[in-house]
């Protein structure tokens, strides 16, 4: 995000947790707190002493969103750090705070509010609230989480509350970022093993999940007039109404138009779709794309159908953020991959090459995107002479065998082409 009008930067140099290298910093996940909006003068104190005394003394870099939300109750700072800076800078905005509170008797607690991106907040919960439980226990504190019903496509963030003493609220935040640290690691792991798309901006992915690495902060996210994740407002205009049919259309019409059909679970339709149809709204809105979900062909059938059409980014986009849905609705476990079918269709004349002389280009593929990749051989080719090739894998894994099948076709049409323009004319019988 455009940063200079909308936050307040403090930055220690040479800051501990940092010297690790650019790679290294895009990585760490950032603590990121909730502040009441009448403490942050008091943070930041007179001529930035206070900041500048938190910043030195934790080896950290703080961003203070101090003009997001005008009018807001609360700003967001961003921490970062090492684990143990983090904490420390945490600690000593508690206690600033806490005082501040005692002088004024203005409010009667100063809860620790964390921001947490949605996609790890479910393995912060853990099964049955296991891990929050704990947590509550070990640190002797209350513990809320905002309700996902609070989020956007716009807003990722859920905003977990911690009551207690400064002591016991500190402790809370060690065990509580832990946790997230753990989920974010595991989702950077994910992304670095099948990180080969050539041609794809991969910071798309903001709307999959803001902790992974390389893409813009969460707080690009919060309240600002402009977010690289996103695009100006100009972007987020007006949405459109959705047919019956669980339609939605904002298509790209410059680039080729690419067709995928993707099989999500029946139950999961609902949350896609969302509450009149608001969700899917936005998602078509963002990704630029036409959506639509099939009617079922069989009332039972455990799988419904997403036919989505756009362009190359408007698809990584589109998919990436169902498959991102589908895993902070909880339809599949928080230590799982979410690993969905798509089929995509390819000219018959075009099926052997993917197949490869005795599935060699197969093999390569799964090798390649860690995706199973299937062209069933006693399919018909369609009215336009098409077969289905079938890729199931999570996203990275679908994302990467798609590109490389499409990439494919593509030689093979381009060959033809060639063929065809080198073919001779018949000569004209001379009258």
């Amino acid at each position: 995000m455009g940063t200079g009008n909308h936050e307040q930067k403090f930055d220690q140099p040479g800051a501990m947790g940092r010297p690790k290298g650019p790679r290294h910093r895009q990585q760490e996940l950032p603590l990121r707190i909730l502040v009441p909006t009448q403490f942050v003068g008091a943070i930041i104190g007179k001529e930035g002493l206070t900041i500048k005394n938190i910043t030195e003394q934790t080896q950290s870099k703080v961003n203070i969103h101090r003009k997001e939300n005008a009018g807001a109750t609360e700003k967001s700072i961003t921490i970062h750090s090492s684990e143990e800076g983090c904490s420390q800078a945490c600690r000593m905005i508690l206690e600033i705070m806490e005082k501040e509170a005692n002088d004024t008797k203005t409010v009667e607690e100063v809860p620790l509010k964390i921001l947490a991106d949605n996609s790890l907040v479910g393995r912060l919960i853990g099964k049955e609230g296991r891990n929050l439980k704990k947590i509550e226990q070990d640190t002797e504190t209350k513990i809320t989480i905002s309700s996902i019903q609070d989020l956007t496509i716009y807003n990722q963030e859920r905003t977990i509350t911690v009551r207690g003493g400064v002591e016991e609220c500190c402790n809370a935040e060690v065990e509580i970022m832990k946790k997230l640290r753990e989920a974010h690691e595991h989702d950077v792991a994910s992304l670095n093993q099948t990180n080969m798309m050539p041609g794809l901006n991969m910071s798309p992915l903001g709307i999959f999940s803001s902790g992974l690495s390389g893409l813009p902060s969460a707080s690009g996210l919060r309240g600002s007039d402009y977010s690289p994740l996103l695009g100006p407002p100009s972007v987020l205009g007006s949405m459109y109404g959705v047919p019956s049919s669980g339609a939605f259309s904002h298509q790209q019409t410059t680039a080729e138009q690419e067709l995928v059909y993707l099989f999500v679970p029946t139950p999961a339709v609902g949350a896609l779709i969302g509450k009149k149809g608001q969700h899917i709204r936005e998602l078509a809105h963002y990704a630029g794309a036409s959506i639509k979900i099939a009617e079922p062909d069989n009332p039972d059938d455990p799988e419904r159908m997403v036919i989505i059409t756009g362009p190359p980014g408007a698809q990584f986009k589109a998919q990436g953020r169902i498959y991102g849905k589908l895993k902070e609705e909880n339809f599949f476990t928080a230590n799982e991959d979410v690993k969905l079918e798509a089929h995509i269709k390819v000219p018959l004349t075009a099926a052997g090459r993917v197949i490869g002389k005795g599935g060699k280009m197969v093999n390569e593929l799964k090798n390649l995107s860690s995706a199973e990749v299937i062209v069933p051989r006693d399919q018909t080719a369609d009215e336009n002479d098409e077969v289905s090739v079938k890729i199931i894998g999570h996203f990275y894994a679908s994302q990467t065998a798609q590109r490389k099948i499409r990439e494919i076709v593509q030689q093979v049409k381009q060959q033809e082409r060639k063929q065809q323009q080198t073919v001779p004319t018949p000569a004209q019988p001379s009258e």
